[in-house]
């Protein structure tokens, strides 16, 4: 077999080394189109998991880059004055040429000719002379581009700015400076790639970046190898706490923004793509080079063991698309939190702290409590003093959670007050879908609904909430469901609320919708009275009232794709009725309002609208708003944005459902992406269960709310 690969970066020559030793009698040739020792770019980050997978695949590529590693556990966050420091990380860096070198000096000693200062300018003629044509040609490859009809690539460009630079600064660790300035934040990714020198990259957005007077100053355009000294010389002022008179220095360092590549197949005949010349993954996760690592080995190792190159260049793919495919995603979180880190600047130091170490939702309450409890005994302790709650130990039997090593509870057991209304933790339950449903006889609720939301409350939930509930005869779904129109429903009611109230310290909600067919045709002013009449009905026992606007009609109708203003006529409506219904409600007592964003605008498109609709909606008393998502990307995208707008400042508590876990309310809310969360499926084996000590049977395993947020 005759194995071309086209560039001499980490993923290329990896490949290369790993295929000689998988298959001696290979034929296997590198082109590069710079020269041994041209290269560009700093530090180069890998884990201590990344490092072990190197050095299983070939012990003497890691044994030769030992030497050069600079090692860290910790990441420090440096935000306002303040340093929050998380342990127990595990990672390393060395620069990108000192890692060259070790591939370099590995490959020669396995007989694998590098070709440098060589470009290919036929890879048709270079695919007919070769079995497999590996192409590792970098984000901006050549080789994609030109089969780009049989590889579809698409790129997505970053809204920030950053430039990659070096400095003689001595670090021991990994550290987030976020900078103020009149333009705003500006963050500052510092590390270790020596011991004598670090990497520092500098990111911001692009009115940060107009203000700080860059615009002006970076030259229209600059030579192959030249850096920007002008904006390095700006950014030396900018930083001069964090470099302390220590020199900062480019290498090819201009202003860019970052492309996500990402390409619907990775292979084209005998042409396969690795790397950046396949996927791109943002720079803060530190996972490129990894990528691109393990992509030379599964490809390596799949042409050893399937019987035809055709059969490992897809074995190949299957392999490794999924795993990049979850990096992509942590990645995108990430770029994104960084390019709107202005949204989090209003957080306390330590919030912002567990905000930035969580940002790609890899990162967990749970395993950093795993990696350093002391970090986040000190976020417990800020969190609960914040919150006026417990600091007493909670039960030692609780699954994963527990209380931190001085006794403080977790943020999911910390009181919230919701628009006057105390709410003993963050815990919500809320049924959804067929499972929010019960079979109800002419609308009253019967023994499975007090069973449902008792046991949901005895089960340690702070808030239990009804499922569908309908203002009117005609408004009730044609399945059966509940209603809020009679007196004898009033009295079903009154039982449900009664025992919750009797035997546990839980407060309960009621979900009043108009769920009828004819629902599009409904007068204006009968929907207001409907809904007014139930309000006055739930008054005699609810704690809170939420309008559900985000399923049934017309409600939901009124607030769709077509309507995203705020002075929409459409949302004028869906004011009237709500404030029909906050008129006879009782004043102590909140109003929330059920919205699925995802479900007119799914991907965050329509996020602006949502938000102003919102605060229109909190402007005339809603107390919360309940978002509504099918999935975590977009409960993230909406739950998130509605509470850090404007500087935190929101009107409103922000509940998130959308496949919350149990597990994730501890990392929703300590990092301020939500006050309360519903829980998607809690069980008896639930961890949240199990720090209210419930007995076994509390709660039947059953769909929830967070699940997916289907219509009822």
């Amino acid at each position: 077999m005759r194995i071309a690969v086209i560039g001499g970066g980490p993923g290329g020559l990896y490949f290369s080394l790993l295929a000689r030793q998988f298959g001696p009698a290979r034929e296997i040739t590198v082109w590069e189109r710079n020269a041994p020792d041209e290269t560009f770019g700093f530090g180069v980050v890998l884990s201590d998991q990344a490092l072990g997978g190197i050095e299983h695949a070939d012990p003497a590529v890691v044994s030769g880059m030992r030497p050069m590693l600079a090692r860290w556990d910790d990441i420090a966050v440096h935000f306002r004055g303040t340093t929050f420091t998380a342990g127990g990380n595990g990672f390393a860096a060395m620069s990108r040429a000192a890692l060259l070198l070790t591939l370099q000096r590995r490959c020669a000693q396995l007989g694998v000719p590098v070709r440098y200062s060589s470009e290919i300018t036929d890879v048709d003629a270079l695919a007919a002379d070769h079995d497999v044509v590996v192409a590792a040609d970098g984000a901006n490859s050549l080789i994609r581009e030109r089969y780009a009809d049989a590889f579809r690539p698409t790129v997505e460009t970053g809204k920030c700015r950053y430039i990659w630079l070096g400095s003689d600064l001595e670090l021991d660790s990994f550290k987030f400076y976020v900078v103020d300035t009149p333009g705003g934040a500006v963050q500052v990714h510092a590390y270790p790639d020596s011991g004598h020198t670090s990497t520092l990259i500098l990111e911001l957005s692009e009115p940060s970046w107009r203000a700080a007077g860059f615009a002006a100053a970076a030259p229209p355009r600059l030579s192959p190898g030249e850096s920007d000294e002008r904006s390095i010389g700006i950014i030396a002022e900018l930083c001069k706490e964090i470099l302390d008179g220590h020199k900062l220095y480019g290498n090819n360092s201009r202003w860019l923004r970052f492309p996500t590549v990402r390409c619907d197949t990775w292979r084209h005949r005998n042409v396969v793509l690795i790397g950046d010349a396949a996927h791109t993954a943002h720079f803060s996760i530190g996972s490129g080079t990894k990528i691109a690592m393990d992509d030379a080995l599964t490809l390596a190792r799949s042409l050893q063991e399937q019987p035809s190159t055709r059969a490992a260049l897809a074995a190949y793919e299957a392999e490794r698309r999924p795993a990049v495919a979850s990096l992509q995603r942590a990645a995108q979180a990430s770029r994104e939190w960084f390019e709107n880190v202005d949204r989090y600047t209003h957080q306390e130091p330590q919030q912002f702290a567990v905000n930035l170490l969580t940002r790609s939702r890899r990162v967990s309450y749970a395993s950093l409590r795993r990696r350093d409890p002391t970090f986040i005994a000190r976020a417990e302790r800020w969190f609960a003093d914040a919150a006026g709650g417990p600091v007493a130990p909670g039960p030692a039997s609780a699954p994963g959670h527990g209380s931190a090593s001085d006794g403080t509870s977790p943020p999911m057991l910390q009181p919230f007050t919701l628009g006057g209304l105390d709410v003993v933790n963050r815990v919500v339950i809320a049924p959804g879908g067929a499972a929010g449903v019960f079979p109800a006889r002419d609308g009253v609720p019967g023994d499975l609904q007090l069973v449902y939301l008792g046991g949901a409350a005895l089960g340690g939930a702070g808030l239990v909430m009804t499922g569908p509930v309908s203002v009117s005869a005609a408004g009730t779904d044609a399945r059966g469901g509940a209603g809020l129109f009679s007196g004898e429903q009033v009295s079903g009611w009154r039982r449900v609320v009664d025992f919750v109230h009797t035997h546990s310290p839980a407060k309960i909600g009621v979900r009043l919708g108009y769920y009828g067919p004819d629902g599009a045709t409904k007068p204006l002013g009968e929907l207001r009275r409907e809904f007014a009449a139930a309000a006055r009905r739930a008054a005699a026992g609810f704690d809170l009232l939420e309008l559900d606007c985000a399923h049934g009609r017309p409600l939901s109708a009124l607030l769709s794709r077509m309507s995203l203003t705020p002075s929409a006529d459409r949302v004028r409506r869906a004011l009237e009725v709500f404030a029909a219904i906050r008129a006879v409600w009782p004043a102590e007592r909140p109003v929330s309002l059920r919205i699925a964003p995802a479900q007119w605008c799914p991907g965050g498109h329509g996020v602006d609208a949502v938000t102003g609709i919102a605060n229109e909606f909190a402007a005339r008393g809603a107390a919360a708003v309940h978002v509504c998502a099918g999935t975590r990307a977009d409960r993230d995208v909406y739950a998130d944005r509605l509470r850090n707008q404007a500087g935190g400042k929101g009107a409103f508590a922000v509940i998130a459902a959308g496949s919350i876990a149990a597990s994730d309310v501890d990392t929703i809310v300590l990092a301020g992406r939500a006050d309360l969360c519903v829980v998607d499926q809690p069980t008896v084996d639930s961890p949240w269960l199990a720090l209210r000590g419930t007995p076994d049977r509390a709660i039947s395993k059953s769909g929830h709310d967070g699940g997916g947020c289907r219509a009822p």
